[in-house]
């Protein structure tokens, strides 16, 4: 068998399994149904959890090179600034990336794409998969390139395909949840400098509803994300020259050049199953939600994460293939929670009644810029919007506490007398931490199971950060603590996933 994996979808969810299964050895092929990377902004913004599994493959700098670190964010009502929201170093502390990140979609792809070339590996554009069969001990796949048909065999699916995924579709999965009845539109334009931060979000809201205008490429261009109109909802020939009024009245800036437009209905759903068989879905191909943010592509990032290291786990015989049920609980859990809490936010920007009113009137502009003059309130919005708040607790491969830290919980980040305790996660492995020193049993048993042991000299941080000291903690390979055991436990530490 030629390749182990068939990964459709080369959106950032398929590129990142992509490289992170790469990283551990595993064979692959990679099909897109498109000539290439998207060539339209999409999705912007690059969230600290997804740069922390970047650093973990060595380009979390290069990434951010390309794009720009959010500064704050300016909530503007009929014109008039109402409040500003600093986001710099909004996390400092909590990871080492503690801004957000507004990446252009095709420049973030295009750049994964490259990083797979780099390896010698390529995408293989405009391959459509017709179908496939589970068979049980093998899937086969029907794909179409260049006109041709071929059957292929593979160990396991992984559907990156988007919201209408094939794959999700030939496991007739039911995708519940709605679609909101607002019409909006996105475009990339080039606006008169006026006094705007380049590094700055701009909210506005008026009668007309909310307008979003955002930084997206270092060259200048910058996302204006609207309300299209009731009356102009049915138009046929709708473009940017009829929205250009409303844009520019909202936004106060005159728009000399319109690089991209589009409008776009908003949906929530999450599928039924994330996996069902040998096959799995991930990204879109299994949750699709607001905007609000900018949530999706970072999950999708995430789904590709979990999915790699257990499905390298199983291939390489590391783990039985039962490891596999685990990428379904731990993800869905979150896929249905991040729906419901994006559409809560997001209802009071597109709203009409009272209460939405008041939310954008008062609780935006005046609450949560207050609390978030407080730092335990800064903190738990960085948690919320950076994805570092995710856990698998109560997952079967998640078990015990030590300190504040439960199986399960993303390994917290700290600084350490030789750089930071993220820096051996570059390996990607299971490995054992031990904040203080480990005792002699622990090193013996290191040593027979060929597992890495890395001890990090005991300091006030780590206490501050929720580590007990000379605990044991079981990092997974995607960077979450999978068991931790109390001082003087050492002796429970049982090989609990690896043969």
């Amino acid at each position: 068998m030629s390749a182990q994996v068939l990964i459709t979808g080369a959106g950032p969810t398929g590129l990142v399994l992509a490289l992170r299964l790469a990283k551990h050895g595993i064979s692959f092929r990679i099909i897109d149904q498109n000539k290439g990377p998207g060539e339209s902004s999409r999705a912007l913004v690059v969230h600290a959890r997804t740069l922390e599994f970047y650093h973990q493959l060595g380009f979390a700098n290069e990434v951010i090179q390309l794009g720009i670190k959010m500064k704050s964010v300016h909530l503007l009502e009929n014109g008039q600034e109402k409040a500003e929201l600093e986001l710099a170093d909004l996390g400092e502390g909590l990871s080492p990336y503690p801004f957000i990140l507004s990446l252009a979609q095709d420049v973030h792809e295009q750049f994964l794409v490259k990083k797979l070339q780099e390896q010698g590996i390529e995408v293989e554009w405009e391959t459509e998969l017709l179908s496939f069969t589970d068979h049980g001990d093998e899937v086969e796949a029907v794909i179409r390139k260049n006109g041709q048909t071929e059957c292929a065999r593979f160990d396991y699916i992984c559907g990156c395909d988007g919201a209408h995924s094939t794959v999700r579709k030939t496991l007739n999965f039911n995708f519940p949840g709605g679609t909101y009845e607002e019409l909006f539109y996105v475009a990339d334009v080039k606006a008169a400098d006026d006094g705007i931060e380049k590094d700055g979000f701009y909210m506005f809201i008026d009668q007309g509803g909310f307008c979003a205008f955002i930084p997206v490429r270092t060259t200048g261009m910058r996302r204006v994300v609207g309300i299209v109109p009731k009356e102009m909802r049915n138009s046929q020939d709708l473009s940017f020259e009829n929205l250009r009024p409303i844009a520019e009245k909202q936004v106060g800036l005159s728009i000399l050049d319109v690089n991209w437009f589009s409008t776009y209905r908003v949906h929530h759903r999450v599928s039924e199953h994330f996996r069902k068989g040998r096959a799995f879905i991930a990204g879109d191909a299994g949750h699709i939600h607001s905007p609000a943010g900018g949530q999706g592509m970072n999950t999708g990032i995430g789904d590709a994460v979990n999915l790699s290291w257990k499905l390298a786990a199983v291939l390489q015989g590391k783990a039985d293939p039962d490891i596999l049920d685990t990428y379904e609980t731990e993800r869905i859990a979150f896929a249905r929670l991040l729906v419901s809490t994006t559409d809560r936010a997001f209802r009071p920007l597109v709203g009409r009644g009272i209460q939405s009113k008041l939310i954008r009137k008062v609780l935006f502009p005046i609450v949560i810029p207050s609390l978030l003059k407080v730092s335990n309130a800064r903190k738990r919005a960085f948690n919320l919007l950076s994805q570092t708040r995710i856990h698998y607790r109560g997952s079967k491969i998640s078990d015990g506490k030590a300190g504040n830290i439960h199986g399960g919980d993303r390994l917290p980040w700290i600084k350490t007398e030789s750089g930071d305790n993220y820096e051996p996660l570059k390996s990607m492995e299971w490995q054992i931490h031990v904040y203080g020193e480990a005792s002699r049993n622990l090193r013996e048993f290191a040593v027979e199971k060929d597992i890495e042991l890395i001890e990090f000299e005991w300091n006030f941080e780590m206490a501050k950060a929720g580590f007990e000291k000379d605990a044991v903690y079981w990092v997974r390979p995607d960077g979450h603590v999978g068991f931790a055991f109390g001082k003087g436990r050492d002796q429970e530490v049982r090989n609990f996933i690896l043969k």
